[in-house]
């Protein structure tokens, strides 16, 4: 059973994971945005999305250029998730994964690390 939760509450879920995140590394995301949608239309069962020029490609040429997205994914993380708790955790993971992708980090590396 999927867990009931208001898109206001799952928001400050998201913004409650930005704010674990080391002030080192807060403070070095450029460029980037994080958003809230419900799903992705093109595979409703993905929890997050990482869209742009991660940090270790970028090179004297970026400027210009609209800020990265990060998107996570309401519907399949409240639908994966028996309740409230599990929802902080999984909401975490996805959250600390797309930022890593930012900074360059691959699946392969995430899923060693145990950021999968």
């Amino acid at each position: 059973m999927p867990v009931d939760m208001t898109r206001a509450r799952f928001e400050e879920l998201v913004a409650d994971a930005l704010d674990l995140v080391p002030a080192e590394f807060a403070t070095a995301m450029n460029n980037v945005v994080v958003l809230v949608e419900d799903a992705n239309a093109d595979d409703p069962s993905l929890l997050g999305l990482y869209e742009g020029i991660a940090q270790t490609e970028r090179d004297s040429t970026y400027s210009g250029v609209l800020p990265d997205r990060i998107t996570i994914y309401r519907e399949p993380l409240l639908d994966m998730c028996a309740d409230e708790a599990e929802v902080v955790d999984e909401v975490a993971v996805t959250v600390v994964h797309e930022i890593a992708h930012h900074f360059g980090i691959d699946d392969e590396q995430l899923h060693a690390l145990g950021w999968a």
